[in-house]
Protein backbone atom coordinates (compact mmCIF):
# COMPACT_ATOMS: atom_id res chain seq x y z
CA UNK A 1 0.00 0.00 0.00
CA UNK A 2 2.03 3.04 -1.28
CA UNK A 3 0.77 5.71 1.29
CA UNK A 4 2.00 8.70 3.00
CA UNK A 5 4.20 8.06 5.78
CA UNK A 6 6.94 9.91 7.50
CA UNK A 7 9.98 9.32 6.10
CA UNK A 8 12.55 8.10 8.83
CA UNK A 9 15.84 7.56 6.65
CA UNK A 10 17.36 10.47 4.14
CA UNK A 11 19.04 8.75 1.39
CA UNK A 12 18.93 8.94 -2.70
CA UNK A 13 16.31 7.59 -4.64
CA UNK A 14 13.50 7.99 -1.95
CA UNK A 15 10.23 6.66 -3.34
CA UNK A 16 7.85 8.66 -5.37
CA UNK A 17 5.94 7.93 -8.57
CA UNK A 18 5.17 10.76 -11.20
CA UNK A 19 1.55 10.16 -12.72
CA UNK A 20 -0.05 11.92 -15.41
CA UNK A 21 -4.12 12.21 -15.22
CA UNK A 22 -5.62 10.04 -18.77
CA UNK A 23 -9.36 9.90 -19.57
CA UNK A 24 -8.81 6.93 -21.73
CA UNK A 25 -8.20 6.25 -25.69
CA UNK A 26 -12.13 7.76 -26.40
CA UNK A 27 -11.55 9.97 -24.74
CA UNK A 28 -8.25 11.74 -24.49
CA UNK A 29 -6.38 13.70 -27.06
CA UNK A 30 -2.69 12.88 -25.03
CA UNK A 31 -2.04 9.52 -26.25
CA UNK A 32 -0.24 6.79 -23.76
CA UNK A 33 2.53 6.69 -26.28
CA UNK A 34 3.08 10.41 -25.34
CA UNK A 35 2.82 9.81 -21.39
CA UNK A 36 5.76 7.18 -21.56
CA UNK A 37 7.63 9.74 -23.19
CA UNK A 38 7.36 11.96 -20.68
CA UNK A 39 11.02 11.89 -18.28
CA UNK A 40 10.42 10.30 -14.74
CA UNK A 41 6.71 9.32 -15.37
CA UNK A 42 5.20 5.88 -13.77
CA UNK A 43 1.97 6.12 -14.79
CA UNK A 44 -1.34 7.18 -14.76
CA UNK A 45 -4.04 8.45 -12.31
CA UNK A 46 -6.89 6.82 -14.15
CA UNK A 47 -10.18 8.17 -14.68
CA UNK A 48 -13.45 6.29 -16.68
CA UNK A 49 -14.97 9.79 -17.55
CA UNK A 50 -18.44 7.81 -19.54
CA UNK A 51 -19.29 6.46 -15.78
CA UNK A 52 -22.40 8.93 -14.35
CA UNK A 53 -22.27 8.98 -10.47
CA UNK A 54 -24.10 6.29 -8.96
CA UNK A 55 -22.91 3.51 -11.57
CA UNK A 56 -21.13 0.23 -10.65
CA UNK A 57 -17.58 0.52 -12.52
CA UNK A 58 -17.55 -3.03 -13.49
CA UNK A 59 -14.57 -5.51 -13.43
CA UNK A 60 -14.39 -6.36 -17.41
CA UNK A 61 -14.32 -2.04 -17.61
CA UNK A 62 -11.40 -1.61 -15.78
CA UNK A 63 -9.25 -4.20 -16.85
CA UNK A 64 -10.10 -3.36 -20.13
CA UNK A 65 -8.59 0.24 -19.24
CA UNK A 66 -5.90 -1.21 -16.87
CA UNK A 67 -4.61 -3.61 -19.32
CA UNK A 68 -4.56 -0.96 -22.13
CA UNK A 69 -2.18 1.26 -19.51
CA UNK A 70 0.19 -1.60 -18.41
CA UNK A 71 0.41 -2.35 -22.15
CA UNK A 72 2.02 1.30 -22.70
CA UNK A 73 4.32 -0.04 -19.68
CA UNK A 74 2.94 2.64 -17.48
CA UNK A 75 1.18 1.63 -14.09
CA UNK A 76 -2.43 2.35 -12.80
CA UNK A 77 -2.38 2.38 -8.93
CA UNK A 78 -4.86 5.71 -8.18
CA UNK A 79 -8.27 5.99 -9.97
CA UNK A 80 -10.09 9.68 -9.89
CA UNK A 81 -13.04 10.85 -9.97
CA UNK A 82 -15.46 7.47 -8.82
CA UNK A 83 -17.71 10.22 -8.26
CA UNK A 84 -20.32 10.45 -5.36
CA UNK A 85 -23.68 10.52 -6.17
CA UNK A 86 -25.49 13.58 -5.22
CA UNK A 87 -28.03 11.37 -2.79
CA UNK A 88 -25.27 10.38 -0.61
CA UNK A 89 -24.41 13.74 -0.05
CA UNK A 90 -27.75 14.98 0.98
CA UNK A 91 -28.65 11.81 2.95
CA UNK A 92 -31.76 10.65 0.68
CA UNK A 93 -33.15 7.76 2.08
CA UNK A 94 -31.85 5.96 -1.95
CA UNK A 95 -28.56 6.74 -0.64
CA UNK A 96 -27.77 3.30 0.86
CA UNK A 97 -28.67 1.73 -2.82
CA UNK A 98 -25.81 3.75 -4.08
CA UNK A 99 -23.24 3.07 -1.50
CA UNK A 100 -23.59 -0.18 -2.18
CA UNK A 101 -22.73 0.07 -5.79
CA UNK A 102 -19.86 2.11 -4.51
CA UNK A 103 -18.73 -0.62 -2.11
CA UNK A 104 -18.91 -3.07 -5.05
CA UNK A 105 -16.40 -0.54 -7.53
CA UNK A 106 -13.92 -0.23 -4.84
CA UNK A 107 -13.50 -3.81 -4.59
CA UNK A 108 -13.22 -4.21 -8.15
CA UNK A 109 -10.85 -1.65 -8.54
CA UNK A 110 -8.78 -3.41 -5.90
CA UNK A 111 -9.07 -6.63 -7.69
CA UNK A 112 -6.62 -4.76 -10.69
CA UNK A 113 -4.41 -3.47 -8.53
CA UNK A 114 -5.84 0.45 -7.39
CA UNK A 115 -4.40 1.43 -4.07
CA UNK A 116 -5.71 4.83 -4.40
CA UNK A 117 -9.28 5.81 -4.80
CA UNK A 118 -9.40 9.75 -5.49
CA UNK A 119 -12.93 11.17 -4.84
CA UNK A 120 -14.72 14.95 -3.13
CA UNK A 121 -18.20 15.65 -1.67
CA UNK A 122 -18.38 19.01 -2.86
CA UNK A 123 -22.14 19.82 -3.35
CA UNK A 124 -23.37 19.91 -7.04
CA UNK A 125 -20.07 21.45 -8.52
CA UNK A 126 -16.91 19.24 -8.26
CA UNK A 127 -14.08 22.56 -9.54
CA UNK A 128 -15.61 26.16 -11.00
CA UNK A 129 -14.20 28.72 -13.51
CA UNK A 130 -15.26 31.38 -14.68
CA UNK A 131 -13.16 31.29 -17.93
CA UNK A 132 -11.86 28.40 -19.35
CA UNK A 133 -9.26 29.97 -21.60
CA UNK A 134 -8.14 32.80 -20.31
CA UNK A 135 -5.56 34.51 -22.20
CA UNK A 136 -2.25 35.26 -20.21
CA UNK A 137 -0.75 38.66 -21.19
CA UNK A 138 2.36 37.80 -20.40
CA UNK A 139 3.36 35.43 -22.92
CA UNK A 140 -0.45 34.65 -24.94
CA UNK A 141 -0.53 31.10 -23.61
CA UNK A 142 -4.19 30.67 -21.72
CA UNK A 143 -5.68 28.79 -18.60
CA UNK A 144 -8.40 28.86 -16.35
CA UNK A 145 -9.19 31.58 -14.55
CA UNK A 146 -11.74 32.19 -11.78
CA UNK A 147 -13.09 35.85 -10.76
CA UNK A 148 -16.11 35.65 -8.38
CA UNK A 149 -17.04 39.60 -9.69
CA UNK A 150 -17.66 37.68 -13.09
CA UNK A 151 -20.50 35.73 -11.51
CA UNK A 152 -22.33 39.03 -11.60
CA UNK A 153 -26.49 37.85 -11.92
CA UNK A 154 -24.93 34.79 -13.39
CA UNK A 155 -27.14 31.42 -11.95
CA UNK A 156 -25.83 28.18 -11.30
CA UNK A 157 -27.15 27.26 -14.60
CA UNK A 158 -25.91 30.09 -16.99
CA UNK A 159 -22.56 29.01 -15.22
CA UNK A 160 -23.23 25.09 -15.99
CA UNK A 161 -24.14 26.36 -19.78
CA UNK A 162 -21.44 28.97 -20.14
CA UNK A 163 -18.51 25.53 -19.08
CA UNK A 164 -20.16 22.76 -21.03
CA UNK A 165 -20.55 25.35 -24.41
CA UNK A 166 -16.52 26.17 -24.02
CA UNK A 167 -15.07 22.43 -23.53
CA UNK A 168 -13.65 22.03 -27.16
CA UNK A 169 -15.89 19.29 -27.01
CA UNK A 170 -14.76 17.47 -24.17
CA UNK A 171 -16.30 15.87 -20.96
CA UNK A 172 -14.61 17.80 -17.56
CA UNK A 173 -14.56 16.20 -14.77
CA UNK A 174 -17.50 16.67 -12.66
CA UNK A 175 -19.52 18.27 -15.29
CA UNK A 176 -21.19 15.33 -16.58
CA UNK A 177 -24.59 16.03 -18.24
CA UNK A 178 -26.28 13.14 -16.37
CA UNK A 179 -24.79 14.82 -13.03
CA UNK A 180 -26.00 18.39 -13.77
CA UNK A 181 -29.63 17.44 -15.20
CA UNK A 182 -31.49 17.96 -12.45
CA UNK A 183 -29.43 20.91 -11.20
CA UNK A 184 -32.52 23.50 -10.13
CA UNK A 185 -33.93 20.48 -8.26
CA UNK A 186 -30.73 19.66 -6.43
CA UNK A 187 -29.86 23.32 -5.47
CA UNK A 188 -33.22 23.69 -3.55
CA UNK A 189 -32.84 20.50 -2.07
CA UNK A 190 -29.43 21.87 -0.35
CA UNK A 191 -30.99 24.80 0.86
CA UNK A 192 -31.96 22.67 3.46
CA UNK A 193 -28.58 21.43 4.45
CA UNK A 194 -26.03 22.95 6.84
CA UNK A 195 -22.81 22.27 6.80
CA UNK A 196 -22.96 20.09 10.03
CA UNK A 197 -25.57 18.28 8.33
CA UNK A 198 -23.21 17.72 4.96
CA UNK A 199 -20.66 16.58 7.75
CA UNK A 200 -22.82 13.92 9.50
CA UNK A 201 -23.85 12.57 5.71
CA UNK A 202 -20.25 12.36 4.31
CA UNK A 203 -19.42 10.37 7.96
CA UNK A 204 -22.06 7.62 7.52
CA UNK A 205 -20.55 7.27 3.74
CA UNK A 206 -17.09 6.84 4.92
CA UNK A 207 -18.37 4.83 8.06
CA UNK A 208 -19.84 2.20 5.40
CA UNK A 209 -17.29 2.04 2.66
CA UNK A 210 -13.93 2.28 4.80
CA UNK A 211 -14.02 -1.01 6.32
CA UNK A 212 -14.24 -2.53 3.07
CA UNK A 213 -11.18 -0.08 2.07
CA UNK A 214 -9.29 -1.63 5.19
CA UNK A 215 -9.74 -5.10 3.94
CA UNK A 216 -9.01 -4.64 0.32
CA UNK A 217 -6.25 -2.67 1.06
CA UNK A 218 -7.54 0.94 -0.63
CA UNK A 219 -7.18 4.38 0.43
CA UNK A 220 -9.93 6.99 0.23
CA UNK A 221 -8.30 10.19 -0.96
CA UNK A 222 -10.79 13.09 -0.60
CA UNK A 223 -10.16 16.35 -3.04
CA UNK A 224 -10.68 19.98 -1.55
CA UNK A 225 -13.31 21.72 -2.64
CA UNK A 226 -12.06 24.02 -5.41
CA UNK A 227 -11.71 27.60 -5.68
CA UNK A 228 -11.65 26.77 -1.55
CA UNK A 229 -14.70 29.04 -0.59
CA UNK A 230 -17.96 28.42 -0.36
CA UNK A 231 -20.24 29.55 -4.01
CA UNK A 232 -23.44 30.21 -5.11
CA UNK A 233 -24.54 29.15 -0.70
CA UNK A 234 -23.85 25.75 -1.06
CA UNK A 235 -22.09 24.31 1.73
CA UNK A 236 -18.24 23.50 1.40
CA UNK A 237 -16.64 22.06 4.17
CA UNK A 238 -13.20 20.85 2.90
CA UNK A 239 -11.06 23.61 1.91
CA UNK A 240 -8.47 24.69 4.50
CA UNK A 241 -6.52 22.60 7.18
CA UNK A 242 -9.18 22.40 10.35
CA UNK A 243 -11.83 21.51 7.80
CA UNK A 244 -9.83 18.13 6.60
CA UNK A 245 -8.71 18.05 10.58
CA UNK A 246 -12.15 17.12 10.96
CA UNK A 247 -12.76 14.80 7.53
CA UNK A 248 -10.00 12.70 8.63
CA UNK A 249 -11.95 12.40 12.62
CA UNK A 250 -15.13 11.08 10.92
CA UNK A 251 -13.94 8.00 10.54
CA UNK A 252 -10.00 7.32 12.09
CA UNK A 253 -8.32 5.12 9.84
CA UNK A 254 -5.15 5.20 7.00
CA UNK A 255 -7.88 4.45 4.15
CA UNK A 256 -9.85 8.11 4.94
CA UNK A 257 -6.97 10.12 4.14
CA UNK A 258 -6.28 13.36 1.30
CA UNK A 259 -5.60 14.14 -2.01
CA UNK A 260 -3.85 16.94 -1.60
CA UNK A 261 -4.04 19.52 -4.24
CA UNK A 262 -1.81 22.70 -3.80
CA UNK A 263 -3.99 24.76 -6.34
CA UNK A 264 -7.57 24.17 -5.23
CA UNK A 265 -6.44 25.17 -1.72
CA UNK A 266 -3.93 27.85 -2.62
CA UNK A 267 -6.82 29.66 -4.84
CA UNK A 268 -7.19 31.00 -0.89
CA UNK A 269 -4.03 32.58 0.12
CA UNK A 270 -4.71 32.23 3.27
CA UNK A 271 -3.52 28.62 3.34
CA UNK A 272 -0.37 27.80 4.17
CA UNK A 273 0.27 24.44 1.46
CA UNK A 274 3.76 23.88 2.60
CA UNK A 275 2.54 23.85 6.05
CA UNK A 276 -0.88 21.83 5.47
CA UNK A 277 1.86 19.49 3.65
CA UNK A 278 3.63 18.66 6.53
CA UNK A 279 0.74 18.82 8.97
CA UNK A 280 -1.11 15.44 7.27
CA UNK A 281 2.36 13.87 5.74
CA UNK A 282 3.55 13.52 9.11
CA UNK A 283 0.37 12.02 10.18
CA UNK A 284 0.23 9.25 7.64
CA UNK A 285 -2.95 10.84 5.48
CA UNK A 286 -1.84 12.04 2.38
CA UNK A 287 -2.98 9.41 -0.16
CA UNK A 288 -1.60 11.42 -3.62
CA UNK A 289 -1.17 15.14 -5.00
CA UNK A 290 -2.09 17.17 -7.48
CA UNK A 291 0.61 19.73 -7.55
CA UNK A 292 0.01 23.12 -9.43
CA UNK A 293 0.54 26.68 -9.19
CA UNK A 294 -2.01 29.58 -9.03
CA UNK A 295 -1.50 33.31 -10.04
CA UNK A 296 -3.16 35.59 -7.30
CA UNK A 297 -5.12 38.48 -9.18
CA UNK A 298 -7.07 39.95 -6.34
CA UNK A 299 -9.78 38.74 -3.66
CA UNK A 300 -11.32 35.16 -5.01
CA UNK A 301 -9.64 35.76 -8.30
CA UNK A 302 -7.01 33.64 -9.23
CA UNK A 303 -5.63 31.62 -12.41
CA UNK A 304 -3.76 29.03 -13.39
CA UNK A 305 0.04 29.32 -13.91
CA UNK A 306 3.07 27.40 -14.92
CA UNK A 307 4.13 25.14 -12.42
CA UNK A 308 7.55 27.21 -12.38
CA UNK A 309 7.09 28.78 -8.66
CA UNK A 310 8.38 32.46 -10.13
CA UNK A 311 5.14 31.97 -12.81
CA UNK A 312 2.19 31.71 -9.80
CA UNK A 313 2.39 32.62 -5.97
CA UNK A 314 3.18 29.19 -4.84
CA UNK A 315 6.00 28.21 -3.25
CA UNK A 316 6.93 24.89 -5.61
CA UNK A 317 10.49 24.26 -4.15
CA UNK A 318 8.96 24.32 -0.50
CA UNK A 319 5.70 21.93 -1.71
CA UNK A 320 8.00 19.64 -2.89
CA UNK A 321 10.26 19.70 0.17
CA UNK A 322 7.47 19.25 2.38
CA UNK A 323 6.37 16.59 0.87
CA UNK A 324 9.81 14.79 0.83
CA UNK A 325 10.31 15.59 4.09
CA UNK A 326 6.84 14.02 5.22
CA UNK A 327 5.67 11.97 2.96
CA UNK A 328 7.80 10.99 0.19
CA UNK A 329 5.99 7.60 -0.71
CA UNK A 330 3.64 8.32 -3.16
CA UNK A 331 1.62 9.40 -6.30
CA UNK A 332 2.23 13.06 -7.80
CA UNK A 333 0.54 14.39 -10.85
CA UNK A 334 1.34 17.94 -12.44
CA UNK A 335 -2.33 19.22 -12.92
CA UNK A 336 -4.18 22.11 -14.88
CA UNK A 337 -1.30 23.22 -17.06
CA UNK A 338 -1.96 26.13 -19.52
CA UNK A 339 -2.60 25.71 -23.38
CA UNK A 340 0.89 26.54 -25.20
CA UNK A 341 2.56 25.94 -28.75
CA UNK A 342 -1.00 26.17 -30.36
CA UNK A 343 -2.28 23.19 -28.65
CA UNK A 344 -5.67 22.39 -28.36
CA UNK A 345 -7.74 20.37 -26.21
CA UNK A 346 -9.63 19.54 -22.76
CA UNK A 347 -9.26 22.62 -20.97
CA UNK A 348 -6.51 22.29 -17.92
CA UNK A 349 -5.73 19.05 -19.83
CA UNK A 350 -2.95 19.69 -22.34
CA UNK A 351 0.02 17.42 -22.97
CA UNK A 352 2.40 20.16 -23.46
CA UNK A 353 2.23 22.73 -20.56
CA UNK A 354 1.82 19.31 -17.85
CA UNK A 355 4.56 17.51 -19.24
CA UNK A 356 6.59 20.45 -18.74
CA UNK A 357 5.57 20.73 -15.02
CA UNK A 358 6.27 17.22 -14.51
CA UNK A 359 10.07 17.65 -15.62
CA UNK A 360 10.14 20.87 -13.74
CA UNK A 361 8.48 18.63 -10.27
CA UNK A 362 10.78 15.79 -11.34
CA UNK A 363 13.98 17.97 -10.92
CA UNK A 364 13.21 19.75 -8.15
CA UNK A 365 12.83 16.39 -6.19
CA UNK A 366 16.04 15.29 -7.44
CA UNK A 367 17.63 18.01 -6.15
CA UNK A 368 16.41 17.98 -2.61
CA UNK A 369 17.11 14.33 -3.13
CA UNK A 370 20.51 14.79 -3.43
CA UNK A 371 20.95 18.01 -0.90
CA UNK A 372 19.91 15.62 1.40
CA UNK A 373 22.33 13.34 1.04
CA UNK A 374 25.04 15.69 1.90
Amino acid sequence: LLLCFPKETKGVGIAMKMTFRWYGENSDAVTLKQIKQIPGMSGVMGFLDYKAAGEVWTAPEIRAYIDEVHAAGLECEVIESVNVHEDIKMGLPTRDGYIANYIETIRNLAEYGVKVIVYNFMPVFDWLRTDLARVIPEDGSNSLYFDEKELGTMTPVDLVRNTIDNCNGFSLPGWEPERLAELETTLERYKSIAPDDLRANWKYFLDAIIPVCEECGVVMACHPDDPAWPIFGLPRIAHSQADFDQIVALHDSPSNAICLCTGSLGSNPDNDIPAIIRHFGERGRIGCLHVRNVKHLGYHHFREAAHLSSSGDLDMFAIMKAIYDTCPDTYIRPDHGRMIWNESGRPGYGLYDRALGATYLNGLWEAIDRMSTK
